[in-house]
């Protein structure tokens, strides 16, 4: 009796110290934002000792909605989601939930983010800073170069307009525009570049061919800005006549602020929302509390503080 007694509490010991597995449904891994936040996920879930299985649904709504149900037919302890679709969430929360699996979205917001159910949660930047940060300075920077009582033209390249970061930053810079602090720029064309540096290329050089003068581009992301700063490089347009400003802070990004290419950025903490959300992932599968929404500041980045960001 004390043998089988002794072998039983080593068992539950064993199943009690075994890792939860949490799979990991990534929007995409061909995005350079996207690769910092996969690694943040893979620091989180290293720190709180478990098992990431990662998809790709490689930018396929479809796709994503099959990885999560395989997910909860194998039984996962939690289940993380950078949506390809923002407005896919609740249908992948309902299937998570349904299946008593927690789930956690990162970066992209839940559109019921205000009425979350107990085995749900958000990590993420609130995407009206971004817009907010990014608008006043670029328009700064513009007043700074054409000086008072002048008029400038203004274009925006749109990320995604289904994911709500791409909606919400180009409506916040698009309000922005009509306050006191930059009514002076005029948005003479919006366009989606789906987060794209080639195509945010092509749509610069679309302008500048139909004989286009920008003083401002408000890029929803870095790879946009950078696309446009190449196309405008291309076109022989002197990068000190167009002020070009994006989002995230990724690499690329700083490189060119340094060296001159693009104006600002917006820091967004891609390696940050990945620990908290994979850390957030743990506790829920262990049953501990947990924050259930969560959000991580933007920060301004240009020449003047750059040194910070690139030591990073």
């Amino acid at each position: 009796m004390k043998t089988l007694m002794m072998s039983t509490a080593l068992t539950l010991a064993a199943v009690s110290a075994q890792a939860q597995e949490i799979g990991v449904a990534m929007a995409q891994y061909d995005n350079n934002f996207l690769t910092i936040l996969r690694h943040g996920i893979e620091d989180g879930g290293k720190a709180a000792g478990v098992n990431l299985q990662f998809e790709d649904a490689q930018n396929d709504i479809p796709r994503q909605l099959s990885q999560i149900q395989n997910f909860i037919s194998s039984g996962v302890d939690a289940i993380i989601v950078v949506a390809v679709d923002s407005d896919s969430i609740p249908q992948m929360d309902r299937m998570a939930t349904a299946a008593g699996i927690p789930i956690v979205n990162i970066n992209r917001e839940p559109p019921h983010v205000d009425k979350l159910g107990p085995l749900e949660a958000f990590v993420g930047s609130r995407e009206t800073d971004a817009g907010t940060i990014q608008a006043r300075e670029a328009c700064r920077m513009v007043r700074e170069k054409i000086g008072e009582g002048e008029n400038a033209k203004g274009a925006i390249l749109a990320g995604d307009l289904f994911i709500q970061a791409g909606r919400v930053r180009t409506e916040t810079v698009q309000d922005f525009v009509k306050t006191p602090e930059c009514d002076f720029v005029e948005i003479i064309d919006t366009q989606v570049g789906d987060w794209s540096r080639s195509k945010a290329n092509d749509l610069v050089s679309n302008w500048l061919s139909a004989g286009i003068k920008l003083d401002v581009i408000f890029a929803n992301n870095d790879e946009m800005a950078i696309g446009a700063a190449q196309a405008l490089k291309m076109a022989g347009v002197s990068q000190e006549d167009v002020v070009i400003a994006g989002v995230d802070a990724t690499p690329d990004a700083l490189m060119g602020i340094r060296s001159g290419d693009v104006d600002l950025t917006v820091f967004q903490d891609a390696a940050g929302q990945g620990r908290l959300g994979a850390e957030i992932a743990a506790k829920m599968a262990r049953g501990e509390a947990f924050d259930q929404v969560s959000y991580i500041p933007f920060e301004l980045v240009t020449a003047s503080n750059l040194a910070e960001y690139l030591s990073r």
